[in-house]
């Protein structure tokens, strides 16, 4: 759980690590469309409770989820204000990448 005291830089590095493994960002992809309990995220990933809380947990503390318990289950969401915040940072490059010069910004060789 994301505790009052986690800073922007924190909650940035956070987000990009959880965004980092393949069965997160599958999670992700499937909570884009409607709140899933943990059962549906499962069965859709085909994977086990177990392995898939500590994937839910990591999603949890970076802030791109949220859950609610309604009787037995817990059903998730996205937390969009969390993957504002990460598409924030990001675009502080792309502003960088307008200013410098063409010859900086191109790959090496």
């Amino acid at each position: 759980m994301q505790s009052s005291s986690t800073t922007t830089p924190d909650l940035i590095v956070l987000g990009f690590h959880a965004l980092s493994d393949p069965l997160r960002i599958g999670v992700i992809e499937l909570l884009r469309n409607k709140e899933l309990c943990v059962c549906d995220l499962c069965e859709a990933l085909e994977v086990s409770q177990s392995k898939l809380s500590f994937h839910l947990k990591t999603l949890r503390e970076a802030g791109l989820v949220r859950s609610r318990q309604e009787g037995r289950w817990i059903y998730y969401s996205l937390n969009i204000p969390q993957f504002a915040a990460l598409e924030q940072y990001l675009s502080e490059f792309r502003r960088l990448y307008q200013i410098m010069p063409a010859r900086l910004c191109q790959e090496p060789s």
